[in-house]
């Protein structure tokens, strides 16, 4: 079956694609792109031109209007003729069968997606077994709709029966329609293995958090690239792969932690994103359940991006479609050392913006906003941290307490 997605990393270069609309503005785009570029960089792709054009939405055949769509091939020619081919064009929204369809049949390059990209960021990490069932079935999930592009270059008479006589009678199917009903039932029947295969790692792994005995468990949850697995490094002195790349950690990975005489168990789960496909979350469903079974979340935020705000409001949503919105959550504002701002001219009177604010106003903002809630740390360099254990050291005892009141398993304090 012909692949349309990166099987592997590969310097090719790439063009970025994205609207603005009435729901988006040039800012959010420019946003959007930083992170569909982040993505490409990740899945080892090097961005080289964006295209935005803006309308009220999405082109329901090519996305953008056909004039983008032309300046898009004009672009790509000029670069083969210069000997420097565009390997593909991503385009920043989900695009239907119809639309990649038509664009690719335009354009004659690779076309990819933002969930295509992700899938394929998740294929490149998966290192588990466990890890490797949920992308495949999410691959599957996402090629499904999409199996008729496969097969353009197959000759296929049009669908139909009857006494009507005309084109797609019976019998007069093309050999493309045949090979799409074959590929169609043998990805239903790997789906239905896959998901067998999950249910029994679900079972397996519902069977170890079972026989983890009476403690408290606390997951590290946030967007991903905020330095999660960091932290899980620092607290529970283990050696989880970190890195400044997105969906660094698929696996979830769960270690004992001991902060002075109270042992807790602590989980770094995958990152979130805007946009993430439904298919990774339905998926992930074994991986997500040590969030929705934590006792406690610790949202992790990168205070030194500039729309962190709206990280939270992303991880929030989320974590409120699986159900754990109503967990105890503390906010754990990472990368205080990589926070920047701009001194606001004593001669400018209008109003602040939020490159203006200090990181002494932002916490006391924060602070006020959720009480003992919210800490300030420096992970990478080690900044706050024995306050950070203070805190938890306090929740989790507290936890402890309430949902053990007869165990006896906290060591004695030294």
């Amino acid at each position: 079956m012909k692949e349309f997605v990166i099987s592997e990393a590969k310097a090719e270069t790439a063009v970025l694609v994205g609207l603005i609309t009435p729901y988006q503005n040039e800012a959010k785009t420019k946003e959007y792109l930083d992170e569909l570029e982040f993505l490409a960089d990740t899945a080892g792709a090097v961005t080289v031109k964006r295209f935005t054009q803006r309308v009220g939405g999405p082109n329901m055949t090519s996305y953008v209007g056909k004039g983008k769509l032309e300046e898009i091939k004009e672009y790509i020619k000029q670069k083969d003729d210069e000997d420097d081919p565009i390997g593909m064009v991503i385009f920043d929204d989900e695009l239907s069968a119809q639309q990649l369809r038509n664009i690719e049949k335009e354009l004659q390059v690779k076309i990819l997606d933002r969930t295509s990209l992700i899938l394929d960021i998740f294929a490149m990490r998966a290192q588990t077994a466990n890890a490797k069932t949920q992308v495949e079935l999410a691959q599957y999930r996402y090629m499904l709709p999409r199996l008729q592009r496969l097969w353009t270059h197959l000759e296929r008479q049009g669908g139909g029966s009857g006494s009507g006589g005309g084109k797609g009678s019976v019998g007069l199917r093309g050999p493309g329609e045949t090979q799409l009903e074959m590929d169609r039932r043998i990805i239903l029947q790997r789906m239905s293995l896959l998901k067998k295969r999950l249910a029994e790692i679900d079972k397996q792994k519902s069977t170890q958090r079972k026989n983890r005995g009476r403690l408290i468990r606390v997951a590290l949850v946030g967007y991903t690239n905020v330095g999660k697995s960091t932290i899980m490094n620092l607290l529970a002195k283990s050696e989880v792969f970190a890195e400044n790349k997105l969906f660094a950690t698929l696996d979830t990975t769960v270690r004992k932690v001991v902060i002075r005489n109270l042992p807790f168990l602590l989980a770094d789960t995958v990152g979130f994103i805007r946009k993430l496909p439904t298919d990774l979350v339905d998926s992930f469903k074994s991986t997500l359940d040590e969030v929705r079974e934590a006792d406690m979340l610790v949202h992790v935020v990168d205070i030194s991006h500039p729309d962190f705000e709206e990280q939270i409001q992303v991880v929030n949503q989320t974590l409120k479609e699986l159900g754990a919105s109503d967990k105890p959550t503390m906010i754990v504002f990472n990368k205080i050392d990589n926070y920047h701002w701009v001194d606001k001219d004593p001669d400018d009177l209008t109003p602040p913006t939020k490159e203006n604010i200090t990181l002494d106003e932002l916490k006391r903002t924060w602070i006020a906003r959720a009480n003992e809630d919210c800490i300030f740390i420096s992970a990478k360099q080690k900044e706050n941290v024995d306050e950070l254990k203070d805190i938890l050291y306090n929740k989790v005892r507290e936890l402890h307490v309430q949902k053990y009141p007869y165990n006896d398993f906290l060591y004695p304090e030294l």
